[in-house]
Order: structure tokens, then C-alpha cells, then sequence
């Protein structure tokens, strides 16, 4: 996890415009470097250094004596960085994953660069040769990047929007701050003055799609056909592939736990691999709730059964509300889903930033959305809407979970690492046929609990236990966090406010007080940016006026909750 953050063409002072790259500093508190690239003058790069791999050689923009012409600026992890420096026979220089984007480059060009790294990555690489810049993004948009573009070709990149916000341009009208689109690239064209022009923006990956670099992955034993056991199979082999792949770390790795599936079955992979590697520590868990919520209870049993060091962080209504404000700063975002659920995970980053050694921290996002968790697919009118639903979700997870999990995690200078949103894992689930994939016998997410029962992996409680939403759960099943929310804005927000709400925002009009405060509260911070978020996420074929699980009709809670 780091923070990049790029100026190329400016016509302002380098000196006044390196102040917004202060604004994404709690991505790399290790280190901070400033360079400004020979030969153009109005050009530099800002970088903000987490160290995880390579502590020696790991600082930025990354240059090597092969490629002097080259400067890199990534944010990511590269799984596959050795196997293809291997295969590919590249002469490295420093033992950074991120080297291998300057081979790869050299020899393939941008777009087979790009398809062949196995990982997440956002990245800026300068070809002064070629007088090129080369943007870039991983397929689910795990690691952030926003870009401003002029109409007079002053082009700046970082890995947050707030990085971006104050940077001074010539243009008399103001210039859009956009989200740079998953699994494509960016090419321009980099003139004498430092000005740019945008000539190519393709995609390199879908997420339906069999990766490039499957043929360098070693999953051994993953069968042919859809029969239901080698189905099941593949499903444990690769997902365990996935977690191994993601143990690349020079620093401790641990684990959020809610005690739902997801992030029960990547707890418990973890903890099997990391006895496996002989990791020279216990893998720490981290849980926030009440002292009566679901979650907290659930998380126990899961740690109890995997042996993991387990950590409780207690989590009050009242300190829920105090940090709202903060979250959405660091969040960029107004959605309702995305600012609820962000407070505790925020919470929780902060507990152990502060109060652990744990940095490299895995997590369970990404799996609701591939395999079809969440509660309303049970009303899908048909397997194939579930299915389109399902990748739907998947491609706008760079709005929503990914972006809360990232910036949640980030804010505190921790690197999030999601095993369900691999590549080689969500192309495989998602080529299965679409009937397979669906709710079955009332069961959401039934071919993934499925394929791991009898394993013994998890309680077999916890593997068939229903969806939660994590910011319902952490609150008891008497009262759900987002009322104790909406009962504290109640006391904000009148309703002569409410009611004027649309002629304020006409742009996704806040139709709650909730969702009026959180909007306040964006635009305090990003005035005039509400298109940052451009719908709000909700349930779907079923009328749902609020997106908690806990208040659609067809929510049923577990019977010991």
C-alpha cells in the first residue's frame, strides 16, 4: 500500500503544487520522495512509501541502470513477479515485485505488460525515450487512482481524489477529478513542454475473462468439466491458491474476522498456510462489536477453532457516530451502504495500527458480489439475471466495497489484501454455469459453502450462517447500528432541510435524513465533486428503500441470534 501521485505539464511552481501530495501522505508513512524528471521541468512524480517487500531498494519512482529512460510510480503487489522474471529470464536489479512491469514493458509493450501481472496495482510509468506516460489499473480497482486532465494537456494523477483537488491549472472553468476505470490502460503522448495527449484508453482484463497469466500460475489439480465434485475441488484448490499467492510480505500479516463466511474461510486458510510456511508469528484476527452483537460471537467461535491470535475491539453507537465525519473524508464517497459499513472497519484500522504490528492485512471483500451473497438474489426472476447481477457488482466494486475496504485500511497505513477478487479464482467461478451459482434450497452463496463442507475447516455453523451486513452485525439483532445513526441525525437534520434537498442536489437527491447529513458532510469537504459517487447502491427486484439487509422483507436472522 502506498500513495502515488504525479504532475506532468504544470504551469504552476512544482514547490506549491507538491503540497496536495501531502493529502494522501497516511498511505506510506515509511517514507516520502519528491523527484522531478530530468528534462522537464514542469513533470515530477510524489511518492509515499509502505514498506512491504524489498526494504532496501523499495522507494520511488523506481529507475534501473537497464531501462534509464524509464520511471515507474506504482501502488500494488505483483503475486507473479517472480515466476515470470523466471520464465521470462529478466536480469533483475533490486528484489521489488514492481520491477517487472520495467521488463515486461521493455519487451512487450504496455497492453501484454498489464495483462500479464497477477496482482493489484495502480501505476504512472514515464518513457522518456518514447515521450510516453502510461497509465494503468488492476481489473477490480483494489488500489485506487484518480486523474485531472485539462483541456490544454496538464495531466495529474493520485492515488486519492483529495491528492487532486487543490492543484492549480489554467483553465477558467473548473476541470472533472475522474476515477481511473479497472483493468484498462492509458496511453499518452508527452510533448517538449511536458503537456500530454491522450491517444489510446483500452481494456486489457475483464473479470469474465481467463486471465493471461493463468499459464505462469501453478494451481495443481483443478479438473476439467462441471460435474459437482470437481467443481467443488477447483473451487478449494484455487481459493487456497489465491491466499497462498497473497503471503509475498516482509511485515506481519493478520486478518479481519466478522465471523461471517467470507471472512471466516479466509481466516482459516490463512492460518492453515501461514502453520504450512512456518511463518515465525501467530496470525492475529481483529473483530469490532458490542459486547452483544452477532458478529463479535461468531468471530469468537471461528478463532477459537483456527488457533488465531484474536483481538475484540469494543465498538460503541456514540464512537461510530464520532467518527463519521473523518470516514467520509478518507472515503471520498456519500453512499449510505459504504458510510456505514466504513465506521467499523475504520475503527478497527485504527485499534490496530495503534495497537498491533500486523500490516498486511487480508479481508473478505469482493465475495458477496462474485458469489451472489447477497440477501435480494434470492428474488432474481431468473439464474441468468443473477448471474448479470453478479458481474454487474464485480465491475462497480471500485465505487463501493473495494473503495471502503481500501480507504478504511489505507487511512491508517495498512495494506488490504482481498483473496476473493483473484483473478484466476472469480474468471473460474464465473465461467461455472449460471444455475450453479444461484441461492439454493434458500441458501445464498450455497456452491461456495458447499464446496467447503466436510473440510472442517470452519464451524459447520459458521459455514451455513446467514448473510450479515457487517455494519449490521456489529450492533445486536434488538438494534441495528444504522438506527442508532439515523436517531443521533434525527437531532442534525429538520425536515424544512429534507425537504429542500433536491433544489441543493439534484444530482443523486438525498431522499433521507441520513443520506442528507452524509451529503452535507461530502460537500463540505469536496464541494461541486458529487459526481465522485454516481449512484447509490441498493438491493435490487425487491422494494427496498433502505440498503441494509436487516430491513427488507425477506430477511430472516439466524435462529441463535
Amino acid at each position: 500500500m502506498c500513495g502515488i501521485w504525479a504532475l506532468f505539464g504544470s504551469d504552476e511552481c512544482l514547490s506549491i503544487q507538491c503540497t496536495s501530495a501531502m493529502k494522501i501522505a497516511h498511505r506510506g508513512p515509511d517514507a516520502f520522495r519528491f523527484e522531478n524528471v530530468n528534462g522537464f521541468t514542469n513533470c515530477c512524480f510524489g511518492f509515499h512509501r509502505l514498506a512491504i517487500v524489498d526494504q532496501l531498494y523499495g522507494m520511488q519512482p523506481l529507475r534501473v541502470k537497464k531501462f534509464p529512460y524509464l520511471w515507474l510510480c506504482y501502488n500494488g503487489e505483483i503475486y507473479n513477479h517472480k515466476r515470470l522474471k523466471d520464465h521470462f529470464e529478466f536480469d533483475y536489479q533490486t528484489k521489488m515485485d514492481g520491477e517487472i512491469l520495467l521488463h515486461l514493458y521493455d519487451r512487450f509493450g504496455i497492453e501484454k505488460m498489464a495483462s500479464l501481472l497477477d496482482g493489484v496495482f495502480a501505476f504512472i510509468l514515464l518513457d522518456t525515450a518514447n515521450r510516453k506516460v502510461f497509465l494503468g489499473r488492476d481489473t477490480y480497482g483494489v488500489r485506487p487512482m484518480f486523474r485531472l486532465l485539462t483541456d490544454d494537456g496538464f495531466l495529474a494523477v493520485s492515488s486519492e481524489a483529495k491528492g487532486l483537488t487543490q492543484i492549480t491549472h489554467s483553465m477558467t472553468d473548473p476541470v472533472k477529478i475522474t476515477p481511473f476505470l479497472p483493468g484498462h490502460f492509458e496511453v499518452f503522448d508527452l510533448k517538449m513542454n511536458g503537456k500530454v495527449e491522450s491517444f489510446l484508453l483500452d481494456r486489457f482484463h475483464c473479470c469474465t475473462e481467463e486471465p493471461k497469466h493463468a499459464i505462469y500460475d501453478t494451481a495443481e489439480g483443478v479438473g476439467q468439466g462441471f460435474a459437482p465434485e470437481t467443481v467443488r475441488t477447483n473451487i478449494r484448490i484455487l481459493f487456497e491458491n489465491a491466499v497462498k499467492k497473497r503471503l509475498m510480505a516482509h511485515r506481519r500479516i493478520g486478518c479481519l474476522l466478522s465471523g461471517g463466511l467470507d471472512s471466516s474461510l479466509v481466516a482459516a486458510t490463512l492460518v492453515k498456510l501461514a502453520k504450512e510456511k512456518q511463518l515465525p508469528y501467530p496470525i492475529q484476527t481483529f473483530a469490532i462489536g458490542a459486547e452483544d452483537s452477532p458478529d463479535v460471537a461468531a468471530a469468537r467461535k471461528v478463532a477459537d477453532h483456527i488457533g488465531s491470535d484474536h483481538h475484540v475491539v469494543s465498538f460503541t453507537p456514540e464512537e461510530g457516530i464520532k467518527a463519521v465525519e473523518e470516514v467520509i473524508i478518507h472515503l471520498e464517497s456519500y453512499d449510505i451502504t459504504t458510510v456505514r459499513a466504513s465506521v467499523g472497519m475504520y475503527l478497527l484500522s485504527k485499534y490496530i495500527s495503534e495497537k498491533t504490528d500486523s500490516v498486511v492485512i487480508f479481508s473478505g471483500e469482493g465475495s458477496d458480489e462474485l458469489t451472489q451473497g447477497y440477501i435480494y438474489f434470492h428474488e432474481a426472476p431468473s439464474a441468468k439475471a443473477g448471474a448479470e447481477e453478479s458481474v454487474r457488482l464485480l465491475k462497480e466494486l471500485y465505487l463501493f466495497d473495494v473503495l471502503r475496504a481500501d480507504r478504511t485500511t489505507a487511512a491508517h497505513g495498512l495494506e488490504l489484501r482481498v483473496p476473493f477478487l483473484d483473478h484466476r479464482f472469480t474468471a473460474y467461478y464465473l465461467s461455472l454455469p449460471e444455475e450453479m451459482r444461484a441461492p439454493k434450497d434458500g441458501v445464498e452463496k450455497y456452491l461456495l459453502r458447499d464446496s467447503f463442507s466436510g473440510e472442517n475447516l470452519i464451524p459447520d455453523e459458521i459455514l451455513w450462517r446467514r448473510k450479515e451486513a457487517f455494519s449490521d452485525g456489529m450492533t445486536s439483532m434488538k438494534k441495528s447500528w444504522y438506527t442508532f445513526l439515523q436517531e443521533h441525525i434525527e437531532s442534525e437534520i429538520n425536515d424544512t432541510q429534507l425537504e429542500k434537498a433536491a433544489k441543493l442536489y439534484p444530482y443523486n437527491t438525498p431522499t433521507t435524513k441520513e443520506g442528507l447529513y452524509f451529503r452535507q458532510t461530502f460537500e463540505k469537504y469536496y464541494p461541486g465533486r458529487s459526481e465522485w459517487t454516481p449512484h447509490y447502491w441498493m438491493p435490487r427486484w425487491i422494494k427496498a428503500t433502505d440498503p441494509s439487509a436487516r430491513t427488507l422483507s425477506i430477511y430472516k436472522p439466524d435462529k441463535d441470534q
